[in-house]
């Protein structure tokens, strides 16, 4: 499972943007947003390059408890 789709809400990128940065189709990015497909390790870290996270926050469920309290 991947958060791609919550980050790309929550900066206020479309889709379509990300697919354009990454050189993927628009049906790629939307099947890893959708968590239909999972982008490769590789591809990760492109997007949380362009998106400027850390790759991990595309992974981490939120609302699972945290470490740190």
């Amino acid at each position: 499972m991947n958060r791609i789709k919550e980050v790309l809400e929550e900066k206020g990128i479309k889709q379509k943007w990300l697919a354009e940065q990454l050189g993927k189709s628009y049906n790629m990015v939307n099947s890893y947003a959708q968590n239909r497909r999972q982008p490769s390790l590789e591809d990760l870290y492109k997007i949380a390059e362009i998106l400027n996270v850390e790759a991990k926050e595309l992974l981490t469920d939120r609302n699972a408890p945290n470490e740190n309290g």
